[in-house]
Order: C-alpha cells, then sequence, then structure tokens
C-alpha cells in the first residue's frame, strides 16, 4: 500500500455479483416501477429494522419532506434540529413553511446537545411541535430523554437515521432498541444514497408504526391520490349503474407529490440489505483500527468521541483536528491527502450559518456546533476498504501532520 496510486474516496458503494443479478432481473420482467419488487423491500425492510411500517422514497430528502407532511405542519409550527447536519434535514419542515429553531450540538461528537435543548423547551416549549434528532456519523443520541422531552411538551419526534442503519440504541437498562423500530420516535428516516451503508442508487425510507401516519405518508407519496372507496367524495363518478367501483376510479383529495422508489431501486436495495449485517462488521472493524493507529496522534488528532447510547454501524469516520496546533490549515491538509489518493469530507458546516438561513434567522452563534465544525474532518470508510487502507491513510497522515 506504500505505492498506493487508486483513489480511496471517503465513503462508495460495494456492489457484487448479486446486486447486479437482482436488478437484471427487473429490467428483465413486467415491473420496473409500482410493482412487486417494492413491496419486497419495504417488508424485508420493516423486519430487519423492527418496525410495522416502512415506506420507500426516491430519496430521503423525499422522505423526510413526507414526514413533515403526515404531520400537517406548517407555517403555524416549530421544528427543532440540530445544528450539524445536512441541510436536507432544516429543509424538509422549512418546505411546508415551518420554523426550524437550531439546537447546538456536544462539541465532541456533534449529536444535538441534550442541555441546550433543555433550554430551548424552557423558554419556548409551549410553541415548538417537534423535534428532528440526528444520528450523526452512526451514534443516536439519548433518545430517552429527548422522548421525555417530547412528552413534556407535548412534541412531535422524527428521527433523522440517515447514518445509522444497522446500529441500534443502549437503552438505560442496557437493553438494545433498533435504529428504526420508532420506540422513543413517531417515524424514522434512512438513506440509501450509494455512500451510505446499503444503497438503491437514490432513495429514502420512513418507519412508523402508526397505521393512520403511514396511510398518510402512502397517499402523500403518490400524488395525494387514493383508490380506497371509503374515501370517495364524488359518488356519483366512482360507481357503474350496477353500484360497483369503477375498476379505473381514483381520486386526488390533496396535494401530494411523486415520491416513489422504483422496483429496479427496489431490488438493488433488497440484495444490499441481505448484506447489512457484512457491511456494518467491516465498518466497525475498520473504525477499531482507526481509533488504534490514531493513539499517538492524540491529542492534537483524535477520533470523535464515542457515546454510551450507541452500538453503532458507522457510516463516515469523522476525526477532531487541532489545525493551530498543528500549524497547518484543513483545506491544505486535504489537498496534500488528496494528492497521494486519500479523498476527505467535511461533515457538515452548520446549517445556520447557509446564506439561506442566514436571511431568515440573521447571525446565530452556537459555540458547540462551531468548535466541532472548525476541528472535524472525515476519512475514508467503506466496506470496500482494506486494513491496509486505514494503515496507508494514517502513515500519510501522520507525515503530513508532525506531532508536537
Amino acid at each position: 500500500m506504500s505505492n498506493k496510486k487508486t483513489i480511496i474516496p471517503y465513503g462508495r458503494q460495494y456492489i457484487d455479483e448479486h446486486d447486479i443479478l437482482c436488478v437484471n432481473e427487473i429490467l428483465n420482467s413486467d415491473w420496473l416501477t409500482s410493482g412487486p419488487a417494492g413491496i419486497n423491500f419495504e417488508t424485508n425492510f420493516a423486519r430487519r429494522t423492527g418496525s410495522r411500517f416502512s415506506l420507500s422514497c426516491s430519496s430521503a430528502t423525499a422522505s423526510l419532506h413526507l414526514a413533515v407532511l403526515a404531520l400537517g405542519f406548517g407555517p403555524k409550527h416549530k421544528v427543532i434540529v440540530p445544528a450539524i447536519t445536512f441541510a436536507a434535514t432544516a429543509n424538509a419542515a422549512r418546505y411546508t413553511g415551518a420554523t426550524v429553531i437550531f439546537c447546538d450540538v456536544e462539541k465532541d461528537t456533534g449529536l444535538i446537545s441534550i442541555e441546550h435543548l433543555e433550554t430551548i423547551l424552557k423558554e419556548d416549549g409551549d410553541s415548538i411541535n417537534a423535534i428532528f434528532p440526528v444520528h450523526l456519523n452512526g451514534q443516536a443520541p439519548d433518545l430517552e430523554r429527548i422522548s421525555f422531552l417530547a412528552d413534556k411538551y407535548n412534541l412531535f419526534i422524527v428521527e433523522d437515521a440517515c447514518h445509522a442503519i444497522g446500529g441500534s440504541y443502549i437503552k438505560k437498562d442496557g437493553k438494545k432498541s433498533i435504529i428504526g423500530n420508532c420506540e422513543f420516535s413517531d417515524m424514522t428516516i434512512f438513506s440509501l444514497h450509494p455512500v451510505k451503508t446499503i444503497t438503491s442508487g437514490e432513495g429514502g425510507v420512513v418507519n412508523t408504526n402508526n397505521e393512520e401516519l403511514y396511510n398518510r405518508l402512502l397517499k402523500l407519496r403518490n400524488h395525494g391520490i387514493t383508490k380506497n372507496e371509503n374515501e370517495f367524495q364524488n359518488k356519483e363518478n366512482a360507481y357503474s349503474e350496477s353500484g360497483m367501483v369503477n375498476p379505473w376510479y381514483y381520486e386526488q383529495t390533496e396535494l401530494g407529490f411523486n415520491y416513489r422508489l422504483s422496483d429496479i431501486n427496489s431490488a438493488l436495495a433488497t440484495s444490499q440489505l441481505k448484506k447489512l449485517s457484512n457491511f456494518c462488521k467491516s465498518r466497525k472493524k475498520l473504525s477499531k483500527l482507526y481509533d488504534a493507529l490514531l493513539q499517538p496522534l492524540a491529542p492534537e488528532i483524535k477520533p470523535i468521541h464515542k457515546n454510551t447510547t450507541t452500538d453503532p454501524c458507522w457510516h463516515i469516520y469523522p476525526v477532531l483536528i487541532d489545525y493551530k496546533a498543528m500549524g497547518i490549515e484543513r483545506s491544505e491538509l486535504m489537498e496534500k491527502l488528496k494528492k497521494r489518493g486519500i479523498m476527505t469530507q467535511v461533515h457538515y458546516i452548520p446549517v445556520y450559518k447557509h446564506p439561506y438561513y442566514k436571511e431568515i434567522l440573521g447571525e446565530l452563534s452556537l459555540p458547540n456546533s462551531e468548535f466541532y465544525y472548525d476541528h472535524v474532518l472525515t476519512l475514508p470508510l467503506f466496506p470496500g476498504m482494506s486494513e491496509d487502507d486505514v494503515e496507508y491513510i494514517i502513515t500519510k497522515l501522520s507525515e503530513l501532520i508532525e506531532k508536537k
């Protein structure tokens, strides 16, 4: 690996012959979309994550949007979102006109700060409607505490678990709760993007145990259309003269979206789901090797803090770097690593720093979020990596940053 010439991306999909075979079967079938493959994937995903219902969507952003719509949110509603996340978490609320309140995070994990969350709720809890906790990097925040606060202030919880498929939340009693079983939330959102643990190409999933919410999600995913005769309003057009429901008939009862996942994507996702356990084992193994190899570089370079509330399937591998102590700028380090075939990334810019949100909220400063952002760097992590790749990355990182 010392003469490494190929590029190591920060994340990428792992596709094997079985995945290709499954997609080819759909391409040779009668259904490319809205067929049995989509239902099969949803059934298997719900079973794997322990949820009563799973609804597949064209993207995780679409899934988040549907979740907000299903709750009936609009301009009069307020949603709490951690400042360190991808913009889609907050954007989903904004699509409906809801107000986003950014919560600070823990400076060593990037997870939502329960302390700051409690402060927000004490000051404005009566006017807030939901919390969107984010399972950053694969770790879950304290869901039991968040659930307690949600009950106290009568709030909905929508988990953004786009980083966390395959992981578990560890409860106070030591028992594990699979992320996605919605034990502590109304809905949980997952991503099937190529850099995530499993992929459908592009896609997302909404999990819920609430049948009413599921039916709302189902209708909103399909243009707001229903074929349920119990919901028909135009009886004259719905029924034939003999009193039978016209076989072609449907009604659009509200404004919905075309957010369905195709059978092609669903077939790939189902095949990937079968490999989830192996993917997680690989990610955990590589993360532990990173942890060990980074020890000599501490405290200037160190992994994020591993909390006690998660048994994670790591999505990415972020480290916190004291760039000033190392005498190097982050952009310079990233460029030097890139020249050695190592691609890195930053997850994430605090959402409130984007011009769109600055225009709405004005200047905002959350110290822990800015500390995390200023220090974080994502190193490569994906199942196709080898231990040699990790050793190569840390060797080159060590060579570039002389430990003081």
